[in-house]
């Protein structure tokens, strides 16, 4: 398991775990990032992370992807 923040682009990541705040934790889910959906990092800029899940692209920031695990 690793944070989502360390995965390659291109390839297709199971979320294993949303960590964080229950406040941080329901945004993500909000957006898509729920336990067992796929996720694909499209690219990466300083860390901040342009990513596919649930059919659409979403920019998320370094920290934000610390709390992902895949």
């Amino acid at each position: 398991m690793m944070p989502l923040s360390m995965a390659k682009a291109g390839e297709p990541n199971v979320i294993k775990k949303v960590g964080g705040k229950e406040e941080t934790r329901q945004f993500l889910e909000n957006l898509g990032f729920v336990a067992g959906g796929t996720v694909t990092v499209v690219s990466e800029v300083g860390g901040n992370l342009i990513v596919n899940v649930k059919e659409s692209r979403v920019a998320i920031g370094k920290d934000m992807a610390n709390k992902i695990m895949v």
